[in-house]
């Protein structure tokens, strides 16, 4: 949008005027929270958590016909009351983003495409890679002859969001698995 002087100097002049009206009573709260209210008119509350980071804050999403149409932090989470930060407060424009995914992506060895895949698909795959990496790399003992039962070939990194109940599950599972390198950052 290019703005002129003059088109700047006339917007200014405008909102100069309309300031003393806001002191003969005109108050445009009611307004506003009439508008918000139709938006969110019959829609559904769920709560639902930020994937962000760490403090994992509720979030009100409200559902109308199967689409989230509003979004706003929960007052009632004593940790954030209700305050969300910019990622948290963009919320709705990723989930109703056309750029989000939506289907797992799968791009074969030396191609140069991506190919949509079903989750059964992809999880199958995952689950079968994991199974043959473990089996061609598992040890049974080391050099020196002890028993030590483990893979070193495999990674795993969890996520912030996860919390301390959440972390020790994930870690025996990665135990149960034999791999010995792995992390997360458990800090609920």
């Amino acid at each position: 949008m290019k703005c002129t002087r003059r088109g700047f100097l006339k917007l200014a002049g405008v909102g100069m005027a309309m300031l003393p009206l806001s002191q003969l009573g005109i108050n445009l709260k009611p307004v506003q929270a009439y508008a918000a209210g139709m938006k969110i008119d019959g829609a559904r509350e769920v709560i639902s958590i930020c994937p962000f980071c760490a403090v994992t804050c509720h979030y009100i999403a409200h559902v109308k016909d199967g689409k989230i149409v509003s979004t706003e932090g929960d007052p009632d989470y004593p940790v954030s009351e209700g305050a969300l930060c910019a990622k948290g407060a963009a919320q709705l424009s990723m989930i109703n983003s056309h750029h989000r995914l939506l289907k797992p992506l799968y791009r074969a060895p030396y191609s140069d495409h991506w190919e949509e895949k079903s989750w059964e698909w992809t999880l199958d795959r995952l689950a079968r890679k994991i199974k043959d990496t473990r089996d061609r790399d598992f040890k049974r003992v080391n050099d020196k002859g002890q028993r030590v039962n483990r893979v070193e070939s495999i990674f795993h990194l969890g996520c912030s969001i996860m919390d301390n109940e959440e972390c020790a599950v994930v870690h025996q599972a990665a135990r149960g698995l034999g791999l010995v390198h792995f992390d997360h950052q458990a800090r609920i």
